[in-house]
């Protein structure tokens, strides 16, 4: 049997602390080849890390939204073109907040650099496809959420982004944002007459097979969530806390709200089904989820490289192919040229317990590439 050589680059980094624990798995277009755990899902009592361990997978999560986006632009329901103005009334007559505005024609003066913030018009209303490419204005959040992402019904989370001002004007920069990917869920609720997160179960995560993919866990997949971890400045080690910008208990129905941007929970193996989809160009066990011409769109450059960053729609956009990660530092990377799948599921908040943890992604990828390569000597399982 070849040596495991994943396994033997990551337990070090479990041994001094760097991560607590995380499932690795590398897969291609038609199976897994590889996937296992390493580490802890519970630090402190020593609970092994299980292959089938459920993740917060935050942004991760926004191909996934965009991906059922997506399927309603297939059907001809929603046009990429169209100002968002047309599905959500609310969006209409946005302003730009602007630091310094231009002078009137023939005033005379410097320009004072310590005015105060105006609004003015938005050049034009900001249109679906900058919505899905960070490019229309929209701030990361509205500064009228609270501090948790899933206080908020869809609805009215999606009009306090509609009452402020954009950032800047639509089209002519790139800012990431949850706004524009939450504002997208939303018009798939418009369109489809039905809750986002129905349409997302209904279209995406039943008929794939994604069973463990949900905005809220059950008490039998919370028993599997890995815990979360940050760097304590004080002690220079891992110190577990909840993720702080989620709602406890995280099973509550009533009191929490899907976030379409970064709110779902998952596994490795139903992240790696999703991306074998992508991969074979939108089907998957003979079943076409979205076209080649949506797929190609979602993952090709469409911000125009604006602020040094290339983002389709949905995914960021590398040399190679397409990916994603988290805020807890999750990834999910396609490499089109290889064929290769990687998915790293990890729950760490902050940096990294040591500065080991810069490279995993890197180096996943360079290792994960020598597993595809070596495939035909069958699949390598961490499962028990």
């Amino acid at each position: 049997m070849k040596p495991d050589a994943i396994a033997a680059y990551l337990q070090p980094l479990v041994d001094n602390h760097t991560v607590a624990g995380a499932v690795t798995l590398v897969a291609t277009k038609d199976r897994i080849v590889y996937v296992k755990p390493i580490g802890y899902l519970d630090l402190a009592l020593k609970t092994p890390m299980p292959a089938d361990a459920m993740f917060w997978i935050a942004s991760t999560s926004k191909p996934m939204t965009v991906t059922a986006f997506m399927m309603l632009v297939d059907e001809g329901k929603i046009n990429l073109n169209d100002p968002v103005e047309k599905y959500l009334p609310e969006f209409k007559g946005q302003m730009v907040r602007v630091a310094n505005p231009a002078s009137p024609a023939g005033a005379q003066g410097p320009t004072d650099s310590k005015a105060s913030p105006q609004l003015v018009p938005a050049d034009h209303p900001i249109l679906v496809r900058e919505i899905l490419s960070h490019t229309s204005g929209l701030p990361f959040r509205s500064g009228v959420q609270p501090g948790a992402l899933d206080l908020l019904p869809l609805k009215d989370a999606v009009r306090s982004f509609a009452a402020e001002p954009l950032i800047f004007q639509p089209g002519t920069s790139y800012s990431y944002s949850n706004e524009g990917i939450n504002t997208a869920a939303r018009i798939i609720e418009v369109v489809s007459g039905m809750p986002y997160e129905q349409f997302m179960q209904e279209r995406l995560f039943w008929p794939l097979g994604m069973k463990d993919t949900t905005f809220w866990p059950t008490p039998e997949q919370i028993g599997r969530l890995a815990k979360s971890y940050r760097l304590d400045a004080s002690t220079k080690d891992l110190a577990e806390q909840p993720v702080d910008q989620l709602t406890y208990p995280l099973d509550d129905r009533q009191h929490r709200y899907p976030m379409p941007a970064g709110g779902l929970f998952s596994t490795a193996a139903d992240v790696s089904i999703f991306c074998r989809m992508i991969l074979s160009d939108g089907v998957l066990n003979g079943r076409r989820y979205i076209s080649h011409t949506s797929l190609h769109e979602m993952t090709s450059e469409e911000n125009g490289g604006l602020g040094n960053s290339s983002y389709g729609f949905g995914w960021s956009i590398s040399p190679n192919g397409f990916g994603h990660g988290g805020a807890y530092k999750n990834a999910m990377e396609i490499d089109v040229t290889k064929g290769r799948i990687l998915i790293f599921m990890v729950q760490q908040a902050g940096p990294w317990g040591t500065a080991d943890g810069d490279g995993i992604v890197s180096n996943l990828q360079r290792l994960s590439d020598d597993v595809i390569a070596s495939q035909a000597s069958g699949i390598t399982s961490g499962r028990n």
